[in-house]
């Protein structure tokens, strides 16, 4: 499948439906924890994860001076291709913002699909103005070298609990950041759309006052209703 058509496809589906995808291939671990929209109605974004680490500061490494370092945000923010997801191990700090209003705009012109952090970030209001849609773990004033040092970028990374390899697949939506992993990824473009019907008609039934035994999940009565139905709709 083409890399725009997964991107299509997926941009239909709820990261609530692709959890349960992956539970059902055995992966249960793959939700960012403490990655929240950091405006109402940011549209839901998919792309590849161009990750990002940080580790807790060091004051020979963490300075102003390491921001024209070769290994800097910014030389980062210059490697990032269009579509990506940026994803972003910032340990969980919660007291310095690892990205601004400046770098934001940058990353929205290079056509970056969003940013997803276990961090915080700074300038709320600029990056706001920017349009770059962004899901962290709140707001903070000071700048990412006040308690963070910024290590290298593409490289496997652990973010809000999960570990994120370089070309996975990102989806983020109002219930957060989900990670699919390259090699399912095929699997679950083919699968979840299927599961997102399914659980629209289980909910359209719902409305309608039907109990949820032998509802949800479908028993062998109602799935023959379900694709009678369906059937009949195509």
């Amino acid at each position: 499948m083409q890399h725009h058509e997964i991107v299509d496809t997926l941009s239909r589906v709820s990261t609530a439906t692709i959890t349960t995808v992956l539970l059902k291939k055995g992966l249960r671990n793959s939700w960012i924890r403490g990655s929240a929209p950091l405006r109402v109605g940011q549209p839901r974004i998919v792309g590849p994860a161009f990750t990002l680490r940080f580790v807790p500061m060091r004051e020979d490494l963490a300075s102003p001076a390491s921001w024209s370092s070769p290994t800097s945000t910014r030389a980062a923010v210059e490697a990032m291709p269009e579509g990506a997801v940026v994803v972003t191990d910032a340990v969980g700090a919660k007291d310095a913002g690892i990205f601004g209003d400046l770098l934001c705009a940058r990353m929205k012109k290079r056509g970056v699909a969003g940013l997803v952090t276990d961090g915080v970030v700074r300038d709320a209001v600029g990056i706001r103005a920017t349009g770059l849609d962004v899901w962290a773990a709140g707001i903070a004033a000071p700048p990412a070298v006040a308690s963070l040092s910024f290590v290298g970028w593409q490289e496997t990374i652990g973010c809000g609990g999960v570990a994120i390899v370089p070309g996975d697949f990102v989806v983020a939506d109002d219930d957060g950041a989900v990670i699919i992993p390259a090699a399912l990824l095929d699997e679950v473009v083919a699968i979840a759309p299927e599961q997102e019907r399914e659980e629209a008609w289980i909910f359209d039934e719902i409305k309608k006052g039907i109990a949820l035994p032998g509802l949800y999940p479908m028993n062998e009565e109602t799935r023959k209703r379900y694709q009678t139905g369906d059937q009949e709709a195509r």
